[in-house]
């Protein structure tokens, strides 16, 4: 899947400038929604895999998520199916390392991580598809946005290592023997969940056109299929086993799943999706503000470099301001 679709003329909202001025504040509470479930998804999902195995946490969420995606597709899309599965191997691949490569990785992460610090690393990613836009679709790389990469690649170290930098190097055997409280299984996850989502954003630059709604449809019914012997094998997925876990995976399937690819989409209908994309470095803010509302602790090392990343990511994508290309939707 390429990413949703372009935003249309200034002109194409009726009603002048006041209909496009309530069309603008709709699309803006709608990026907050999807975004606020997006980061949910860190928060929920951290309580979820405490009951329930990554691999039964992906495979249940897309199954409640299905039969909504489809029913949605259909109505607000009305797209051509066969033409559809015609581009089955760019769906494949995508699948595979989206909605289950970058999910599976996430919760496995989260296993290890809080969600705060899964989020703090996630931060990093756009910047990192900047990097892999230039290196394997040869786009252009401003020294603007090398700043921002270098900025943000400064923030994501602090957090891994806890703040100390100079650990990076320290004695005792050279890079990557300080790492200390900071980097672990659950960080070293989290890193191959963002290379996940790199690649997904880079194969679906080069896929065929196709609608968001409904290309996410049939990619969950790709995980799906590919998980449930998997799950089998291993004994069957894990269900939920208290009202909480329940209440967490049925929020997982409907609302970071479903209603955020929804509400995402319809703001795109009104504004530039690279304009929208900026909107992405909320779920890490939202996340930081649920973690410290809900009392669970936080080092200043998270915070500081916190906002280095988003900050460096502000920067990698100043340019985007004037958009050139869709921005593809996340998790």
């Amino acid at each position: 899947m390429s990413g949703p679709p372009a935003s249309p003329p200034l002109g194409a909202v009726p009603g002048g400038a006041a209909g496009r001025r309530r069309a603008v504040i709709v699309a803006v509470v709608s990026l907050l929604g999807a975004t606020l479930f997006w980061a949910g998804n860190y928060i929920i999902g951290a309580s979820a895999v405490e009951e329930i195995d990554p691999i039964s946490l992906v495979l249940l969420r897309w199954v409640i998520a299905l039969v909504p995606l489809l029913v949605i597709a259909q109505v607000v899309e009305r797209p051509a199916w066969r033409q559809v599965l015609r581009a089955w191997p760019w769906l494949v691949a995508l699948s595979g390392l989206g909605l289950l490569g970058y999910n599976l990785l996430l919760y496995a992460a989260l296993q290890f991580t809080d969600a705060f610090n899964a989020s703090l690393i996630n931060a990093f990613n756009p910047a990192l598809i900047t990097l892999a836009a230039a290196v394997f679709l040869r786009e252009r790389l401003t020294p603007l946005a090398v700043v921002g990469i270098l900025t943000a690649l400064v923030g994501v170290l602090v957090v891994l290592s806890g703040g100390d930098l100079a650990a990076l190097f320290g004695a005792g055997g050279g890079f990557g023997a300080g790492f200390g409280a900071g980097f672990g299984v659950g960080e070293a996850l989290m890193i191959g969940a963002i290379c996940a989502w790199t690649a997904y954003t880079i194969i679906g630059r080069r896929a065929p056109k196709l609608p968001p709604i409904t290309a996410t449809a049939v990619q969950a019914a790709v995980v799906i299929v590919v998980l449930t012997p998997v799950s089998l094998a291993t004994g069957g997925p894990t269900l939920p086993g208290t009202p909480q876990a329940l209440w967490a995976l049925v929020f997982i399937g409907i609302f970071p799943s479903v209603l955020s690819y929804l509400l995402w989409n319809r703001a795109l209908t009104v504004l530039p999706a690279s304009g929208a994309g900026v909107f992405l470095n909320l779920i890490t803010v939202f996340t930081a503000a649920f973690t410290i509302l809900a009392g669970h602790p936080y080092t200043p090392a998270q915070l500081i470099g916190g906002v280095i990343v988003i900050g460096g990511v502000v920067l990698t994508n100043a340019r985007t301001l004037l958009p050139r290309r869709a921005t593809p939707h996340p998790r």
